[in-house]
């Protein structure tokens, strides 16, 4: 039998994840597909970068933690389509998340995945969910 945890619990783990990567992290799109791990070397290009918010996330609620606030960039930095994310600490360096996206069945949901340079975009949906319920 798999391990299952309260809510409380997987909320506060849920909560530790922004409490570990801290205030104000880069979130950057990349093109391609993820790196094997967060250890593994960036890969793709740079399509957007920006600074989240200082209290990035929601508090976790019934075992889930969504994104707090409007994440929106202004100007993508090159032209490309959107394949991967890293959630960085705020060194924009250390790697903490990362996964697919996409305009749906993606880890994050984006606005549209075809970024052109100076093109705006928002991160529409981003959710963290603990598992062994």
């Amino acid at each position: 039998m798999a391990l299952q945890y309260s809510v409380t619990v997987r909320n506060a783990k849920l909560d530790a994840v922004e409490n570990t990567i801290n205030v104000s992290p880069i979130l950057k799109i990349r093109s391609g597909t993820p790196p094997a791990s967060c250890a593994s070397a960036d890969q793709g290009t740079v399509l957007a970068s920006i600074t989240l918010p200082s209290d990035w996330m929601n508090a976790a609620s019934s075992g889930t933690k969504t994104k707090n606030g409007t994440w929106t960039d202004a100007g993508a930095d090159a032209d490309g389509t959107a394949g991967h994310f890293r959630v960085y600490a705020s060194d924009g360096t250390t790697c903490h998340i990362q996964g697919t996206v996409g305009t749906s069945g993606a880890d994050m949901i984006v606005d549209n995945t075809s970024f052109a340079t100076g093109q705006s975009f928002t991160v529409t949906t981003f959710t963290l969910t603990a598992g062994n319920a």
